[in-house]
């Protein structure tokens, strides 16, 4: 487990219990706020100590055949997990950082709901979502708590498995490759085709894209971005005023059955 002074619990939320009495730590994280197209994606997982997984890291230095196979087993082995993500118009609405902290809301909320309940979250980074659970933030969280660095290849894995999605109905941008990121072949795609439907317009150089062209739209029914998809209420009040129509439908996976 981290260092406790590596913590920072944000947002007036409570401090962790004494480790003593952790019995479910979830680690929670997200995938996917720099892209310019695309969900925001987080997951919240519990790890089953009786059924330890090697070789859990942050999901950036991981080859994505590694993650591929860690996240088999995470689905296999982990107490619980839940998977949950924001939309682009979500995050054109309430903005990147409150779409994230809705996504790992909702992530913790699915977790709960499938019956396994935390007794702590911590998440990576230096901020935290409003949950019904003590939560704290680690910086590097991900390199430093498995459980967080579980959550962040099920998240990394869902949006890459998504993008693959978005590159079948658009291929002309290179989603298989970029998975949204504003690479050059991303923004020599974006320069010639303009926007899709699918890109971020509250990011500078999809604005800048949609300026130049109108919108893009696949020429051929669009696979769906994301499967299997079950839509519920959230409630997005806890987010200081962001909250808006949009941020009212929850998109999440189905949550999984505790092992």
């Amino acid at each position: 487990m981290a260092r406790r002074d590596a913590a920072s619990p944000q947002l007036g939320l409570d401090l962790a219990p004494a480790a003593g009495a952790i019995q479910r730590l979830c680690g929670v994280d997200e995938a996917g706020r720099g892209p310019l197209a695309g969900p925001v994606y987080a997951a919240a997982v519990v790890l089953d100590p009786k059924r330890p997984i090697r070789g859990l890291a942050d999901s950036k230095i991981l080859t994505a055949a590694k993650r591929e196979a860690l996240y088999e087993k995470i689905c296999e082995r982990a107490l619980g997990w839940h998977i949950a993500f924001a939309t682009v118009e979500e995050i054109d609405t309430i903005n990147i950082l409150h779409a994230s902290m809705l996504a790992m809301q909702r992530a913790v909320q699915g977790l709960a709901a499938s019956g396994v309940v935390p007794d702590l979250v911590q998440v990576d980074g230096n901020r935290c979502p409003q949950v019904a659970y003590p939560v704290e933030a680690i910086v590097k969280g991900d390199a430093l708590v498995k459980a967080i660095s579980a959550a962040s290849i099920l998240a990394k894995v869902a949006r890459d498995r998504a993008l693959m999605e978005l590159h079948a109905a658009y291929p002309q941008y290179g989603f298989d490759s970029h998975v949204g990121y504003g690479t050059p072949q991303h923004m020599a795609a974006l320069a010639e085709f303009g926007a899709t439907p699918h890109h971020r317009r509250s990011f500078a150089p999809v604005r800048e894209a949609l300026a130049q062209r109108p919108l893009f739209t696949a020429m051929v029914a669009a696979a769906p971005v994301i499967e299997n998809i079950a839509v519920i209420e959230a409630d997005a009040d806890a987010f200081a005023g962001a909250a808006t129509e949009a941020a009212t439908q929850l998109g999440t996976f189905p949550p999984p059955e505790a092992s």
